[in-house]
């Protein structure tokens, strides 16, 4: 299969989803008609497509199959000048918290033995997914705001009580996801419960997410992929889902024994050590992170103080 992400674009003030081949953008709807082919299942949205992914991703992966045949003949032109939107408005937002012992060694987080836990999931607001280049809000309630690139995984299939043996057939595609929290809100004192991961995490611009989704067919293994964040040009981060506590499919197979998965049910699966807290530094306005994973791409977002 040739790789390829499904994107939503900007352009003129409007939102269409597009398929990214060789680094290169075409319009969904005009590779179609190039293709003389039916649009995929969905095609209005990303978000349809994935309601509707076990028809539209076979039809996608064959559109990109001919893309650069038809580019090369002249019969298919690329999208210049657009802005990647997100790739699509997450129904919810899973995260997978110390999923990385290094990680949860810089928090100074005391994990049980592995074989006598389970995965630890906070949600995150959906609201806070914002593209590529768009820009992080810092609030004027933290000081500590700090980043975590991770792997972000979306599910394609709706599905209850899945094995780990079954739990990688049920996902849509893969795209990065950067979750940022404001770790002096992570903590009260307000209240007899010390820990409120919901407000630490859910501002508004709190989940960078994309560039595009590229489909699972195009991930050999979702368990060896590396994962760099760097901030203003500085690497930070440099891990590799290798090195996570709960594969893929075990936090997949945990969430499905407590609810129904949706498609476009979106879980961050955990960051590796590197962080701004296990080193002391912390986000301030007019730095830029740049988040990288394995085979999907990269996203840049700067951090401006909101309201500013």
């Amino acid at each position: 299969m040739i790789w390829h992400g499904l994107a939503t674009y900007e352009l003129n003030g409007a939102e269409q989803p597009g398929l990214v081949v060789d680094n290169t953008l075409y319009d969904l709807a005009q590779l179609a008609r190039a293709c003389q082919a039916e649009q995929p299942a969905g095609a209005a949205s990303v978000g349809a497509m994935l309601d509707a992914w076990d028809l539209a991703n076979p039809q996608l992966a064959s559109l990109a199959e001919q893309a650069p045949g038809l580019a090369a003949q002249g019969r298919l032109a690329a999208i210049e000048g657009a802005a990647y939107a997100i790739p699509y408005r997450p129904r919810r937002i899973f995260g997978v918290a110390s999923n990385f012992y290094e990680h949860a060694d810089e928090m100074g987080t005391e994990l049980a033995a592995r074989a006598e836990s389970q995965p630890y999931v906070f949600m995150k607001a959906q609201t806070s997914a914002i593209p590529t280049k768009a820009t992080v809000l810092m609030p004027a309630e933290t000081e500590k705001l700090d980043w975590e690139v991770e792997l972000g995984v979306v599910i394609g299939k709706t599905c209850r009580h899945v094995s780990v043996e079954d739990a990688l057939s049920v996902i849509a595609g893969y795209t990065v996801f950067n979750d940022i929290s404001a770790r002096d809100l992570n903590r009260r004192t307000d209240y007899p419960f010390k820990h409120d991961w919901f407000r630490g995490k859910s501002f508004d611009t709190f989940g960078p997410m994309g560039p595009w989704l590229v489909p699972a067919g195009c991930i050999a293994d979702p368990q060896n992929l590396r994962m760099t964040l760097s901030v203003n040009g500085e690497p930070m981060q440099d891990g590799n889902t290798s090195q996570m506590i709960f594969s893929v499919a075990e936090q997949i197979a945990y969430l499905s024994r407590i609810l129904t998965l949706q498609p476009g049910d979106l879980i961050a699966t955990g960051t590796p050590d590197g962080v701004g807290m296990g080193r002391g530094v912390y986000l301030k306005p007019g730095d830029t992170m740049l988040a990288w994973v394995e085979g999907i791409g990269a996203i840049e977002n700067p951090v401006a103080l909101e309201g500013r």
